[in-house]
């Protein structure tokens, strides 16, 4: 399967994604490996990168992982929108402004993981977890939109996938009073829980986890 993380951006010196991904390089679960993979935090590029990936190991999976400032909990993704809207430069300088992720698609797609499911597991497990029904409008949501997009028009045997979103490390937090934070320690732990989730699981919970707002 793959897995991917971001590269830092924003001034901060790590990305907790491409740090807890790493991690996992190589991890066996459910019959398959974990293969990591960093992408730039760039748009256009990070797709690129993410059909390169996906050419080269033909996985079962793909999740993309990437940094919610703000969030305090783990938050499994459920629905990839057409739009790119940098509230702030990408690590080229670019920042579009409601640009389509790919001219001529669908308005969004949705994950195929059991979201639900993982977040009842890694509940389970005491580790704070959410559905999120917004991704953002940023390279994480470009990448998201562009898997999903991949996996609708260019169907690959048994091929799923979708995007988790984890918050700041304590040591990013720390620039920012009052930010929620999460241990890389828990962070690794909750996408192996995801992982496995994700592989042994095909029909999702049927149970509440939608939002007010």
């Amino acid at each position: 399967m793959l897995l991917t993380g971001f590269e830092p951006f924003d001034k901060d010196a790590i990305n907790p994604s491409w740090e807890a991904v790493r991690a996992l390089d190589g991890w066996r679960c459910e019959g398959a490996v974990v293969h990591a993979r960093r992408i730039s935090c760039v748009f256009g590029a990070a797709l690129r990168e993410l059909d390169a990936a996906i050419d080269e190991l033909q996985p079962v999976l793909a999740i993309g992982v990437g940094q919610a400032g703000g969030r305090s909990e783990i938050t499994p993704e459920r629905v990839a929108i057409n739009v790119d809207d940098g509230r702030i430069c990408d690590n080229a300088g670019c920042q579009p402004i409601d640009e389509p992720v790919v001219p001529g698609a669908p308005a969004a797609y949705f994950s195929t993981l059991p979201i639900k499911a993982m977040v009842r597991e890694l509940r389970t497990a005491g580790i704070p977890a959410s559905v999120s029904n917004s991704a953002g409008t940023f390279v994480c949501n470009h990448l998201f939109f562009g898997l999903m997009h991949r996996i609708a028009t260019r169907p690959a045997p048994g091929l799923r996938g979708g995007f988790i979103h984890i918050p700041y490390l304590p040591e990013q937090a720390a620039r920012y009073p009052g930010a929620p934070s999460m241990a890389l320690d828990t962070i690794v732990a909750a996408l192996r829980i995801s992982v496995a989730t994700a592989l042994a699981v095909r029909a999702d919970l049927r149970e509440t986890g939608g939002q007010i707002s």
